[in-house]
C-alpha cells in the first residue's frame, strides 16, 4: 500500500530532482487510478485512458525539474487536474493535426484551477479519496463488519435482512456501518489535509 506519511509537496519535492525512482513509483501507485477514471469519464476508452495516464506522466516527469509548486497559487488537485485535462486537449489536438504543447509546458503553464466547474473532476477527486480510504478499512475492520457495511451502504439492503443473512444482531450491522462510515470519514479528511 501507498505510504500516506509523506504530503505531495514533498513527493513533489523529490520527483524534481529526477533521480528519486521511489518517488515516481509512489506517485504512480498513488494517482494512476485518478487520471484514469478522469479520462474515462471525460469519454475515452480504457486504452486512450491508459495512454493518457502515460501522457501525464510524461509531462510531469519532463516538466518537473524546471517547475516548484506553489500552494498559494492553489490546491495540488487543481495541479494534478489542470495538467491532465491539458492532456486530454494535447491528444485532441494531436489527432485533429494541430501543434499540441511541449510535456514541459504541460507542467509549467498548469496554473491550478480552483473550483473551475468540471464535474467529472471533482466526481473523480472524490472517488479516488473514497478508494484510497476503503483499501485502508478492508485492513483494519473484521471481514465480517466490512460485509455488513457494503450490504447496508452498497447493496441497501435493510439491517434486518443484513442481520439475518450474517447472523448477527441488527444492532451489531449499524454498528458495524456507524463504525467504519466514521473511520472513512477520518481517512478522506486526513487525505485532503494532506494535499494542503
Amino acid at each position: 500500500m501507498v505510504s500516506h506519511l509523506s504530503t505531495h509537496v514533498s513527493l513533489l519535492a523529490r520527483l524534481r530532482t529526477g533521480s528519486d525512482d521511489s518517488a515516481w513509483v509512489e506517485f504512480t501507485a498513488r494517482y494512476r487510478d485518478l487520471i484514469r477514471g478522469y479520462a474515462l469519464r471525460r469519454g475515452l476508452q480504457m486504452a486512450d485512458a491508459e495512454d493518457l495516464v502515460q501522457d501525464v506522466f510524461l509531462a510531469l516527469s519532463s516538466g518537473m525539474k524546471d517547475f516548484v509548486y506553489d500552494p498559494q497559487k492553489g490546491r495540488f488537485r487543481g495541479f494534478l487536474k489542470t495538467i491532465a485535462a491539458r492532456a486530454i486537449g494535447k491528444r485532441l489536438r494531436k489527432s485533429r493535426g494541430m501543434v499540441a504543447q511541449s510535456a514541459a509546458e504541460l507542467v509549467l503553464d498548469s496554473t491550478p484551477q480552483e473550483h473551475d466547474g468540471d464535474a467529472d473532476w471533482e466526481a473523480e477527486w472524490r472517488q479516488y479519496h473514497l478508494r484510497t480510504a476503503m483499501l485502508r478499512v478492508r485492513s483494519e475492520f473484521r471481514a465480517s463488519d466490512l460485509l455488513a457495511f457494503e450490504l447496508l451502504t452498497r447493496d441497501g439492503k435493510d439491517a434486518k435482512g443484513v442481520a439475518q443473512e450474517l447472523g448477527i444482531s441488527v444492532d451489531s450491522a449499524y454498528q458495524a456501518k456507524s463504525r467504519i462510515l466514521k473511520r472513512l470519514k477520518a481517512l478522506v479528511a486526513e487525505q485532503v489535509a494532506e494535499e494542503g
